[in-house]
């Protein structure tokens, strides 16, 4: 991902930590309240802290899981837990959101 993105597209980093069960059911989670609301317009990388910690330390993360939106700009974080798609949606955008009811 370059941290550029077309009109509309969402450019997307999940950090977690590690492959625990916890880690993989929020990976599952977001990818699926991504394609309910913005299939077709987003880019999702999921960086594993243990992993790649140069890469969190970039974005500024210090807990996981962190969801990033790095574009389109500003920058916005959601840390913790990431299964509402309510919570999630208000994060990225909340024209998400109001579009949801």
């Amino acid at each position: 991902m370059t941290g550029d993105a077309a009109p509309g597209r969402y450019l997307l980093r999940l950090f977690v930590a590690g492959t625990a069960p916890r880690s993989l059911r929020t990976v599952e989670s977001l990818r699926r309240i991504c394609e309910a609301h913005l299939a077709g317009r987003y880019e999702l990388e999921v960086i594993d802290i243990y992993q790649q910690p140069e890469l969190a330390e970039r974005d500024g993360v210090v807990a996981a899981p962190t969801l990033v939106r790095a574009a389109p700009a500003p920058v916005r974080r959601i840390t913790g837990d990431l299964s509402d798609p309510g919570r999630i949606l208000r994060g990225l955008d909340p024209s998400l959101a109001e579009a949801r009811l």
